[in-house]
């Protein structure tokens, strides 16, 4: 068993007319996971305009909580409560912040990875240090970077590395097009 964070990745589509009892009932998942040993967070993550599937994310310290979690009888009350809300339900199990870039043998390569998790970074990084940099800077430097990082690496987890991965999608996931040569090889000519 793992003794490293995981994070449960669930998706679920909208049924027809039911947007504002799923939010509603998401958000009642959440709150029921705050209740249980080695829950470290979540989030809803709703889908761009022309989509209809959420993500909602669980993290638990270890797989022993999150399967502590996962088999409870509130987590299977809450589960049933919701089936009529939703279609087509997916749901997988990642470690590492490599489950943010989807499954593997599907992940684009680390290069690309990098600088999604930069482009979402920098930009936050800099406002952060721009709105609390004057308060920041009385500090001495250990207490200013474990205030940063406590205030950022929650964001960044939670918000920002999913929304880049999510705009950048279509990036991440392309593979690179060979040009064909007009010219025929020397042993065509």
């Amino acid at each position: 068993m793992s003794t490293s964070p995981v994070t449960l990745m669930v998706a679920r589509r909208v049924a027809n007319g039911r947007y504002q009892d799923l939010i509603t009932w998401l958000h009642e998942g959440e709150q029921l996971a705050t209740d249980f040993p080695g829950y470290l967070g979540s989030g809803v993550l709703a889908p761009p305009p022309e989509d209809d599937e959420f993500q909602i994310i669980f993290r638990f310290a270890d797989e022993q909580t999150l399967h502590a979690w996962e088999h409870s009888v509130s987590r299977t009350a809450w589960l049933a409560r919701g089936s009529d809300l939703f279609a087509h339900p997916t749901e997988h199990r990642v470690s590492g912040i490599e489950g943010w870039f989807g499954a593997t043998g599907q992940r684009p390569p680390r290069w690309k990875q990098a600088v999604a998790i930069w482009l979402a970074f920098f930009p936050v990084s800099l406002l952060f240090n721009f709105a609390l940099g004057p308060l920041l800077n009385e500090m001495s430097l250990l207490p200013r970077v474990i205030v940063s990082t406590l205030c950022l690496t929650p964001l960044m987890v939670y918000f920002f590395i999913p929304l880049s991965t999510r705009l950048l999608a279509n990036w991440l996931n392309s593979t690179p097009t060979r040009r064909l040569s007009a010219e025929p090889s020397p042993q065509n000519r």
